[in-house]
C-alpha cells in the first residue's frame, strides 16, 4: 500500500487513536503511517470482541455452576484466548487446561496464582473469586 492509500476512516474501535501502518513512499521504502483506521477492521474487531464477550458470559455461568474454574471466566474477559495466556505466562497449553479444572485451579501454587494475576492484570484475590455478574 502506498503511503498516500492509507486508509483514514476514523475507525470506533481504536477511540479516537491511530496506529502505525506500514505504507512505501514515492521512493518503494517503507515507512510506518498513521492511520485512523478503516470500516473492515472496525467490523472485525467488533465481532472479535462480541465473541469474547459471549465466552466469557458462558465461561461464568460454567464456573458458576462449578463446572470450571474462574481462570477461564478471567482469560476471555480479558480477550485472551489459550494460546495466547500460555504465550503470556510461560505455561504450557495442557497446564493451562488443566487449571480450567475447579479441583486443580483450588490448589495452584501461589507463585502460579500471581503469574495467572499479573498477566491478566487483576489482583490473586480477584483471580480467585467469582464475578457477581
Amino acid at each position: 500500500m502506498r503511503y498516500d492509500e492509507v486508509p483514514q476512516e476514523q475507525n470506533k474501535t481504536l477511540a479516537g487513536n491511530k496506529k502505525a501502518v506500514y505504507a512505501t513512499d514515492k521512493d518503494g521504502a517503507y515507512n510506518t503511517v498513521a492511520s485512523d483506521g478503516w470500516e473492515v477492521e472496525e467490523i472485525v474487531t467488533s465481532q472479535a470482541v462480541e465473541e469474547f464477550e459471549r465466552l466469557a458470559q458462558e465461561s461464568l455461568q460454567r464456573t458458576q455452576e462449578g463446572k470450571a474454574s474462574v481462570l477461564e471466566y478471567h482469560m476471555y474477559k480479558n480477550r485472551m484466548d489459550l494460546p495466547l495466556l500460555a504465550q503470556t505466562t510461560g505455561f504450557f497449553k495442557w497446564t493451562i487446561k488443566r487449571d480450567f479444572k475447579v479441583e486443580k485451579f483450588n490448589n495452584i501454587s501461589a507463585s502460579r496464582a500471581t503469574t495467572y494475576a499479573d498477566v491478566l492484570g487483576i489482583t490473586v484475590d480477584e483471580l480467585k473469586s467469582i464475578p457477581n455478574q
